[in-house]
């Protein structure tokens, strides 16, 4: 009987075997379905955003002086270390965007014979805006792929990528040699103009008026409804004319960074007026329009909460979709908040957050006493660090994070504990639950472009280009930019910031200002990694703690050594790259 039922059981899938083995016609997709079939075209373009290089959270802080890992397995604590290899390579971005870059190119090439609807009228703006997003995300993956593999050849040429404009079949011949690095900006200007041309500043649903469209649709008959059909609400946070304006003054920024800029034409007055264009529409004035919880974005939970989709709150020019979670939690919660304690601070980060007073700690008129290191500090040092005596959770626990402390939370006690002496508190919700049997979910996002972020940029070019107060031909100055964020962050208050004050005139001190509060304002966002690369500043110092023993602090002055070479501000084309295709120049060094 068990042998009969067996049979019947398998007498229909071999009935089906033609089918299993041998699909129907009607299931082939042929290139015809590209054309006919919008959805399936646009297909091509999602690739672009399911990789998009700045969408999920990288913490690469830990590769830098600003935090280590309590995770043995860390791939950027490994390179730290001295196990950076050209075919061991944590920040690898070659093969997977170049990949995702050929989908890119295989969409522009069919693009214009999508059928995208019926009406054509409708139809030409959707292939003007499919079209500007394909150009827009190819100038964001040069920007990310140069900033991950562009370097100096033994042969003094800087070399971005191998610049590919359409789509590579079986018989193309894939043994390209790579650009320079100017042919690359090139390139990704080329594209963000053609992004521009076809997109819109920003999405958005009209009211029903037709003189609303855009001339040049509205010349051609174009309707409110019509427009808003293509460019309305449902399209925001994909790519826009300004999404893609500020991802060509990131790259410009980098290349006129000391890295870079003997083997470019970009200069520091080029980045300041690509950065001046994206922060010239928040306003007349556009510092004035800084957000003033701009730096406390991930805690702002009414905007988090109950923002519409597609909306951005004031801080952000781009953002991720938000999601209803607790793994930030989880990883990054200390171990009595059933967190694993990831991303630990480092004190040499700690001991960047200048005094209430504005003054850095190692100042004479500071008043930093390094017995009671945590006083009068810096606000944004308790809301971005737990510190030891922080409270963090739903239930307000206190973190006891000193060497003597009793529970998992103390200085190295178990393998989910600090090894620093601190936590990460920035990016986190603090009511969120991560207990596993009463657990609580909240919204997140991932922020792509926050306006912060630009205005650092901003001030960082123009003090190189025109001095602390200097505006070119725009309205504000390096000055008036860390001026508004200190003001925000609560510093200097009491005496009218005097450290700023005292560096208005040097350049120098100001250089050393802006990239100060860069790198306070972006921890723990991936951009401390970047900066000192392009900047070519040191990035040896070894990873430092802090242990606490009843009333005494004890600086660790070495909690994880930084083994990297010279050659390494560059990072490598991958060996096995290098292998395949003789045309490919590896950089110096690797």
């Amino acid at each position: 009987m068990k042998h009969i039922i067996k049979l019947l059981v398998l007498i229909p899938f071999f009935a089906g075997c033609t089918d299993l083995f041998e699909p129907a016609l009607e299931n082939y997709r042929s290139t015809d379905a590209l054309y006919n079939e919008p959805g399936f075209a646009q297909g091509l373009l999602g690739h672009a955003y399911i990789s998009n290089p700045v969408g999920s959270w990288s913490f690469n802080d830990v590769a830098t002086d600003d935090a280590v890992s309590n995770d043995p397995n860390n791939g950027y604590m490994k390179m730290a270390t001295g196990q950076w290899r050209s075919d061991n390579n944590a920040m690898d971005r070659w093969q997977y965007l170049r990949a995702s870059w050929q989908y890119i190119n295989l969409f522009l090439s069919i693009a214009d014979e999508v059928k995208w609807a019926n009406d054509p009228l409708v139809a030409e703006m959707f292939r003007d805006r499919m079209k500007g997003d394909a150009y827009g995300m190819r100038a964001l993956y040069m920007y990310h792929l140069l900033m991950n593999h562009a370097g100096w050849a033994a042969d003094g040429t800087l070399f971005g990528i191998p610049i590919l404009t359409d789509p590579e079949t079986v018989e193309s011949d894939f043994n390209k040699p790579r650009n320079t690095f100017q042919e690359c900006m090139e390139q990704l200007y080329a594209d963000v103009d053609l992004a521009t041309t076809l997109l819109p500043l920003n999405y958005g649903t009209l009211a029903d008026d037709d003189n609303l469209v855009p001339a040049k649709y509205r010349t051609k008959g174009v309707t409110a409804a019509q427009y808003s059909r293509v460019f309305g609400d449902h399209a925001r946070n994909r790519m826009s004319g300004a999404i893609a304006e500020a991802v060509r003054a990131q790259a410009t920024l980098l290349a006129a960074s000391p890295a870079y800029n003997q083997g470019t034409t970009y200069t520091w007055e080029n980045a300041a007026n690509q950065l001046a264009i994206v922060l010239n529409r928040l306003g007349s004035n556009p510092v004035g329009e800084l957000d003033p919880t701009g730096n406390t974005w991930y805690l702002n939970a009414s905007d988090i909460d109950n923002i519409r989709e597609g909306v951005n709150p004031k801080e952000m020019l781009w953002r991720g979709t938000r999601e209803e979670n607790r793994s930030l939690e989880e990883d990054h919660f200390p171990p009595t908040l059933f967190g694993r304690g990831r991303l630990n601070p480092t004190q040499n980060l700690v001991d960047a957050f200048p005094m209430a007073n504005g003054y850095p700690i190692g100042h004479a008129s500071s008043g930093y006493n390094s017995q009671n290191p945590y006083a009068d500090r810096d606000p944004r040092l308790a809301r971005y660090i737990v510190i030891n005596g922080s409270t963090a959770g739903t239930s307000n626990s206190v973190i006891t994070t000193a060497a003597d402390g009793t529970d998992n939370n103390a200085l190295g006690k178990t393998e989910t504990s600090t090894r620093t002496g601190y936590y990460m508190r920035k990016l986190l919700r603090q009511d969120v639950n991560a207990n596993p049997s009463t657990p609580t979910n909240k919204y997140h996002y991932k922020p792509f472009i926050r306006y912060t972020e630009l205005f650092l940029s901003y001030a960082e070019a123009a003090n190189e280009a025109w001095g602390p107060t200097g505006t070119g031909s725009n309205s504000y100055s390096a000055y008036d930019v860390i001026k508004a964020i200190r003001k925000r962050a609560g510093v200097g208050a009491s005496n009218n910031d005097a450290y700023l004050e005292s560096a208005k005139g040097d350049k120098d001190a100001m250089r050393e200002l802006i990239r100060s509060e860069r790198r306070l304002e972006l921890c723990f966002e991936g951009f401390r990694f970047w900066d000192l690369r392009r900047w070519k500043a040191p990035i040896t110092e070894s990873a430092k703690g802090l242990q606490i023993m009843g009333a005494s602090y004890t600086e660790i002055p070495e909690v994880e050594k930084r083994s990297y070479q010279d050659y390494m501000y560059y990072g490598p084309i991958p060996y096995s790259e290098i292998l395949k295709f003789s045309s490919l120049v590896q950089n110096k060094g690797w």
